[in-house]
């Protein structure tokens, strides 16, 4: 089915990409199969050589893969995209296809624990050199640079402590010294931050998130325009196999029809949820998107069109009292998955940035008691009666 460019996210989300077999079939085909065959071996030689359209081997395309290649290209506005087995795939392969050894690359510190193991540890093995930073103010990503920088690499808002940085100011800097600007916008979801319409140039998420949604499988993708793709990340993408398997861009391609539902019904419930653990005297700081007392308030309200599913809360007493309201927690479920239709909370100090020094913690604002709540799809009265008794017992 040929895409229109006048449709909305929604029809998008239910039609784009769509490829038919000659059955006609109504949900997507799963098209499971390694290689294919062709019907001469000029056929063969052609389609090697790029004269004839067609699939080679799946580990490079395969039809239910380009599905959602093509999916979420008419949803976050990209001319294309590859699709990898996870988020970290996605991360990995669009920082390390950008730059070599001798290059420079300038993150954001707030970054997943796995994504700054990448620029900390991973890039440095092998020549490429990389300056962490404060990313919310523009002055710092400045003051950063050197003649060598290639590459600016941030999340926006910022996994667990929902940092927003100005994509813009990142990306006009960017531009400014000929380097590009790789966005992570997996708490944002594609349809609350465009980063590309911001001017980012690359674009990644963990599609194992809110694209799946259900905790169903693993997926990544990284959005670019095709001139970047075609000379930066195929020949990685190829040779390097971080591919997705059609199994789970299949599931993906469910996901996103209902995207749109899902996060609008999350947001308005993490919102509520954020006004009524901010009233609540056992908790010390509320950090959310959608508050105007969110540390860069100015910024969310100039580059996103809503909250977020995310909440980042303090609660008094340190690592004993969360772990007290998370084990009196009923419905919302200990887990360090996010994005889901169930809720989910979790302790980043002792799961996902466990890894990170004292020091490094305190720099991001992971203190003993912060916990992070991924707002489901229950009823919200539900969840505000859970989080309520939750702090009772925790008391």
């Amino acid at each position: 089915m040929t895409n229109k460019r006048n449709w909305k996210p929604q029809t998008a989300l239910v039609h784009g990409g769509t490829l038919r077999s000659q059955f006609g079939e109504t949900s997507e085909a799963m098209y499971l199969t390694q290689g294919y065959v062709y019907e001469t071996a000029q056929a063969a030689e052609a389609r090697f050589k790029g004269e004839e359209p067609g699939f080679i081997y799946s580990r490079y395309a395969n039809p239910t893969v380009d599905m959602f290649e093509k999916r979420m290209c008419a949803l976050e506005g990209a001319e294309d995209a590859r699709a990898t087995a996870s988020g970290m795939a996605a991360v990995t392969a669009a920082l390390l296809c950008s730059v070599k050894a001798g290059d420079h690359i300038v993150a954001a510190r707030a970054l997943f624990g796995s994504c700054r193991w990448v620029v900390e540890t991973l890039a440095p093995r092998y020549g490429i050199e990389a300056t962490l930073v404060d990313g919310t103010d523009i002055a710092n990503w400045e003051k950063a640079v050197k003649p060598n920088t290639k590459l600016f690499f941030l999340e926006s808002p910022t996994n667990p402590t929902l940092e927003v940085v100005d994509i813009g100011a990142v990306a006009a800097l960017a531009n400014s010294i000929g380097a590009r600007l790789v966005v992570d916008n997996v708490f944002a979801t594609p349809l609350q931050q465009k980063p590309l319409q911001l001017g980012a140039h690359i674009v990644v998420y963990s599609a194992t998130k809110h694209i799946d949604g259900q905790g169903r499988c693993l997926g990544g993708v990284i959005l670019s325009d095709k001139k970047w793709i075609d000379e930066n990340l195929h020949d990685y993408f190829r040779h390097t196999g971080p591919s997705l398997s059609p199994f789970n861009a299949w599931t993906l391609l469910k996901g996103l029809e209902t995207l749109p539902v899902r996060v609008r019904q999350q947001t308005e419930s993490a919102g509520r949820i954020a006004d009524f653990l901010a009233e609540q005297p056992q908790i010390a700081r509320v950090i959310y998107p959608g508050r105007a007392d969110h540390p860069q308030a100015a910024i969310v309200k100039k580059q996103m069109s809503a909250g977020s599913t995310l909440i980042c809360l303090d609660v008094k007493g340190g690592k004993q009292a969360a772990f007290a309201l998370q084990n009196a927690l009923d419905i919302v479920l200990i887990s360090n998955n996010l994005g889901d239709a169930k809720s989910l909370i979790t302790h980043p100090a002792t799961t996902t940035h466990k890894n990170l020094s004292d020091e490094a913690r305190a720099e991001l604002g992971i203190g003993p008691g912060t916990l992070r709540l991924s707002v489901g799809l229950e009823d919200t009265d539900d969840l505000l009666e859970d989080v309520a008794q939750a702090l009772k017992s925790a008391k």
